[in-house]
């Protein structure tokens, strides 16, 4: 199987271009990154990956800041180095510092560490935390 190729707007098809509008008027942006691209190749993933994004991402009980570096960790734990990048950015415009940013690599850093030891261990988990 070949490399997939970025789907540009201007070769979308009228349902893709539906999606890259929405993203690009909610983000505020003049074009969609490379992430929306990609995705543009299978329209029902890039409609269904948007839809289940925007909803995720909304202001909610966690505000937009605090989800922007739930997704960094998460991204960091996982290895995406496309995640990290763009949503540290997004975490950035929504007014992360760069202590902040510190403290939060701390975190995925112990976590991580713990979790590997817990695992490793095979720590039976107490009753209080039932």
């Amino acid at each position: 199987m070949s490399k997939p190729k970025p789907i540009e707007y201007a070769d979308a098809s009228p349902e893709v271009r539906a999606v890259f509008d929405d993203i690009m008027t909610r983000r505020n942006v003049p074009d969609v990154n490379n992430f929306w691209k990609y995705l543009a190749n299978d329209p029902k993933t890039l409609k269904r990956t948007w839809e289940s994004l925007k909803d995720v991402m909304a202001p909610g009980a966690l505000d937009p800041l605090v989800k922007e570096m739930i997704y960094v960790a998460v991204s960091v734990t996982n290895n995406c180095g496309y995640c990290i990048a763009s949503h540290s950015a997004s975490a950035a415009k929504a007014g992360m510092s760069p202590e902040q940013f510190a403290e939060l690599m701390a975190v995925v850093g112990m976590a991580n560490e713990t979790n590997r030891l817990v695992n490793g261990y095979r720590v039976p988990i107490d009753p209080q935390f039932e």
